[in-house]
């Protein structure tokens, strides 16, 4: 293991348990600052994510959005590549995906203009510690390389780390809204 890897492997061991922690304390119900920003991009397709283990629900967010506009979640297709994103609405049938993330029994995919990503730890430059798959690094350069994209990483507040390790392929969010406001990047 190299010294950057073990660097990130202590930081989500530490992001993990602050996560945990304010998920048990309930704060995961806490979506509305989400929805007011999502609110201000009414019919702008959407990519949320289908909340797994002490993730914060971004659900209530992504239900109110589905009523203005195309809501997708992510699909894994293969290690190592993009996510493609498939719609998604309220009380549509899933089935189980890769990593216990459920999606969409029936693929219809699209291109999201605002990805909502899910995380780890989140500094207030805008970086992201995610599980290590480098999934939306990936999907993120990919989709900006072919226009904008607006990346929000929602997480608990209490997931906020001073610094994260970071490796040339990170890329960064362009806004962090947290169960208590959005934070300055």
């Amino acid at each position: 293991m190299t010294d950057l890897a073990a660097v990130k492997t202590a930081a989500r061991k530490a992001a993990f348990a602050r996560r945990k922690a304010a998920h048990e304390a309930g704060l995961g119900a806490r979506s509305s600052v989400l929805s007011e920003i999502l609110a201000g991009y009414r019919g702008v397709p959407v990519s949320g994510y289908l909340p797994i283990r002490t993730e914060i629900s971004p659900l209530a967010a992504m239900a109110e959005a589905a009523a203005y506009g195309p809501v997708a979640v992510p699909v894994i297709q293969a290690a190592g590549q993009p996510l493609k994103f498939s719609r998604w609405e309220p009380g549509c049938a899933l089935k189980d995906g890769p990593f216990g993330a459920q999606i969409p029994v029936v693929d219809d995919f699209f291109t999201p203009e605002i990805v909502i990503v899910p995380l780890v730890a989140f500094d207030r430059q805008g970086n992201r510690l995610g599980y290590g798959g480098g999934f939306y690094d990936r999907t993120l350069e990919a989709l900006r390389a072919n226009g904008p994209v607006l990346a929000i990483g929602f997480a608990y507040a209490a997931q906020q780390a001073d610094r994260l390790p970071l490796e040339p392929t990170d890329q960064p969010l362009d806004m962090i809204v947290t169960e208590r406001g959005v934070v300055p990047i």
